[in-house]
């Protein structure tokens, strides 16, 4: 379902492929063994997605998740829901349009939808901040929350945004306060929500509408706690060394399931899901459906204790013992004995 020339370099054979099978497709008309090669050339073409959508690396799942066809909240708004009437203004200051809210329809379940938009012209990227929300932004969806459940509705967060705006007006606007307080106001929210990272999850500005009932990834999205570009400068000065740094960061789906993070990996269409917006929609959808089935069924106070204790166990520690320090004759540490506690810090990751 791509719609622009954008073509990631490891997808080179997919689209020669794809050219030669076009081209043939031209010339096909009633010739049968033209027909067969065509048919060859698609189990080729499938099995050569098949084969690269296996083996990517880090860096590739970046350049996937930023895929300019990618399917965006709009998208899953028109795809996946029945309805949506949509929601402006934090009250305050103004409308944020890098995230969308508003109340929609999935089948028989009514639903509050918070999602960031990135933007698909140029126009509106830079209406939208290529996705990255202001605090007005962040207020706007608490508000919503809030709204969402007064009327004990559940709440769908679509999350897709290289991080909060850095601009100095959004610092000067709390950013930094707003997007605690989304992630408190959301730890006790007393109504079930869910989140899905659809495309690039990163820092704070995707943790901000991020804490759920259930979160889940897109197999080929992310989610860390800064971009590998940002940390690639932060720790050699280059992001020539991005490649590195999204190695290092251990944030694509299947590295955050292992580690306990997430809750589901949702498979994407052979090839990315900007290549079949629709069966994408469609996998995207089984999921809310069964989730929202699930969670509405149960009570709000074990819903709440479910919800903190799953953010409770995230992080793993060791710890030991610590022996008080020997004491020589003139009651100083004995040499060579340094405070066992440093010895003994608990390693967190």
């Amino acid at each position: 379902m791509a719609t622009s020339e954008y073509r990631l370099s490891f997808e080179r054979p997919i689209y020669e492929l794809e050219a030669r099978r076009d081209k043939l497709e031209k010339i096909a008309q009633d010739n049968a063994e033209v027909r067969a090669e065509i048919r060859r050339l698609n189990r080729e073409i499938a099995e050569m997605k098949r084969r690269v959508y296996s083996q990517l690396k880090p860096w590739e799942t970046v350049e996937v998740a930023r895929h300019p066809d990618r399917p965006q909240t709009t998208d899953y708004l028109e795809l996946v829901f029945d309805e949506f009437v949509e929601l402006h203004g934090d009250k305050c200051f103004g409308d944020d349009r890098a995230l969308r809210t508003g109340w929609a329809k999935l089948d028989a379940y009514r639903v509050m939808v918070i999602g960031h938009q990135k933007g698909k012209t140029v126009k509106e990227r830079t209406a939208c901040y290529f996705g990255c929300a202001h605090p007005e932004g962040y207020r706007k969806a608490i508000a919503k929350m809030k709204l969402a459940a007064k009327f004990h509705l559940p709440v769908i967060c679509l999350i897709d945004t290289p991080g909060a705006y850095p601009g100095i007006g959004a610092e000067e606007r709390g950013q930094h306060q707003v997007i605690a307080e989304s992630m408190f106001e959301m730890s006790r929210l007393p109504t079930p929500v869910i989140c899905v990272v659809i495309g690039e999850g990163g820092s704070g500005g995707a943790l901000a509408i991020g804490v759920g009932d259930r979160v889940a990834v897109l197999e080929h999205a992310y989610y860390s706690v800064i971009s590998p570009e940002g940390c690639a400068g932060i720790l050699w000065k280059s992001n020539s060394f991005k490649e590195q740094a999204a190695a290092a960061l251990k944030m694509t789906a299947k590295d955050l399931k292992a580690f306990g993070l997430i809750d589901a990996v949702l498979p994407e269409p052979l090839g990315g899901a900007h290549r079949d917006h629709h069966q994408m929609a469609r996998e995207l959808k089984t999921y809310l459906r069964n989730s929202l089935r699930e969670l509405l069924a149960q009570p709000i106070d074990q819903l709440l204790e479910a919800r903190y204790q799953k953010f409770r166990r995230m992080g793993r520690w060791l710890e030991a013992p610590v022996s008080p320090p020997s004491v020589s004759g003139n009651g100083k540490p004995a040499e060579g004995v340094a405070s066992e506690a440093a010895a003994v810090e608990p390693a967190r990751s």
